[in-house]
């Protein structure tokens, strides 16, 4: 019963609240692509941008939800997305970044971060329409990462044009990694395979540091920790990780890839976690001390997702989820579907307007709860569900 109210709130709050309203209200009417930012009360808040990164990740979500949910709504709402993006970001066979206001022209570089949910959403989008245009424009940009933004010395470039003097990130690199991953799973092309597995090699060698168990954010250009930030690292990737890494075994049975999920686990649970409940946004990597205990949204849906992957059938996994459950409920969501973007340290909500990528990271992290207690409910013996 316990496990049929979890799936059953979940469910409530992501397709019957979140995903509802921002269909509603987050969209433009005629011309189909999402708004960069909404006010708490569901009102366009211009920022003076409108950046790819948020159209795929919203493409993305109403994809994915599209495949999971009987609801033509979702449908509806991706091909008017997906023309949009490809007519206004796509521009001399590279995507840009942004567009002002206006929808004109704002941030030409290509962004190896905002070409990772454009792997992503489109896998997704393809899987829900068999738009085969899809497919191109996925190995279009495959073909531009690998040509374009490769650095010679491991990984790709943060952007195009290459400005050398910028940190480097392993961000982009998490979310290519869930690009390609999802870009296997709905081609099954082994350029793909192999692009995933050399990220992940990346991970091993450079972004995580035995010497801490953690995983390092900043670099210089030749992946030593940059001097400034380079001690700065972020529970909510961990988490973050500890997913991409089950997932990325489904596809390649490295045992490596579980024991580094572990090592990332531990790290995050015994460090990240705020005993007042929340996820630190920030913490120190050999001190462990936090250095941001403000908490935003995503660290603890990220933290959901690892929760349902890296801990399954272990005593205690679903008292971890409802208390996790519990405290996302109460501090973040409110009943028509809006949410608290940050608390500060005392779990007291931060006043701010509702970002238009923040959606991704909720949905994904509620899909999971409902498909993992879905699981755990057709193993469980029957008398366990009365």
């Amino acid at each position: 019963m316990i496990l049929g109210l979890i799936k059953k709130n979940c469910q409530s709050f992501v397709f019957g609240q979140l995903l509802k309203q921002w269909n509603i209200h987050g969209f433009h009417p005629t011309l189909g692509y999402s708004y960069e930012s909404l006010t708490t009360d569901w009102k366009i808040n211009p920022v003076g941008r409108v950046r790819l990164l948020t159209q795929c990740r919203q493409l993305y979500t109403f994809s994915h939800a599209a495949t999971v949910d009987d609801n033509p709504d979702w449908e509806a709402r991706l091909q008017p997305l997906f023309e949009f993006i490809i007519q206004h970001y796509y521009q001399k066979n590279r995507w840009i970044f942004s567009l002002d206001d206006n929808l004109n022209t704002l941030d030409e570089k290509s962004d190896a971060y905002a070409l990772a949910f454009v792997m992503l959403s489109f896998s997704f989008y393809y899987k829900a329409t068999k738009d085969p245009r899809a497919l191109e424009l996925m190995e279009s940009t495959h073909q531009f990462l690998q040509t374009e933004m490769r650095s010679s010395n491991g990984g790709y470039y943060e952007s195009i044009p290459l400005n050398l003097m910028s940190v480097r990130r392993q961000n982009p690199h998490m979310h290519l990694l869930e690009g390609y991953i999802a870009a296997y799973n709905a081609t099954q092309k082994n350029h793909y395979k192999t692009a995933l597995i050399e990220l992940l090699t990346l991970a091993q060698t450079q972004f995580f540091d035995a010497n801490t168990n953690s995983l390092r954010e900043f670099f210089s250009s030749n992946w030593e920790h940059d001097e400034a930030t380079g001690h700065i690292i972020e529970p909510g990737h961990h988490f973050e990780w500890v997913w991409l890494l089950h997932q990325a075994y489904k596809i390649e049975q490295n045992p490596d890839y579980l024991t580094l999920a572990e090592t990332l686990w531990q790290k995050g649970i015994k460090h990240g976690l705020d005993p007042n409940g929340g996820i630190y946004n920030q913490i120190h990597a050999e001190t462990n001390q936090p250095l941001d205990k403000e908490k935003r949204i995503w660290p603890l849906t990220e933290y959901l997702k690892a929760l349902c992957v890296h801990i399954e059938g272990h005593t205690g996994q679903e008292d971890h989820v409802k208390k996790a459950l519990s405290f996302i409920f109460t501090h973040y969501f409110y009943p028509d579907g809006h949410w608290n973007e940050f608390l500060d340290e005392n779990n007291k909500a931060k006043t701010h307007p509702l970002p238009g990528t923040s959606s991704y990271h909720i949905f994904l992290g509620l899909w999971e709860v409902i498909h993992w207690s879905e699981q755990t409910m057709s193993q469980a013996p029957q008398t366990h569900l009365k």
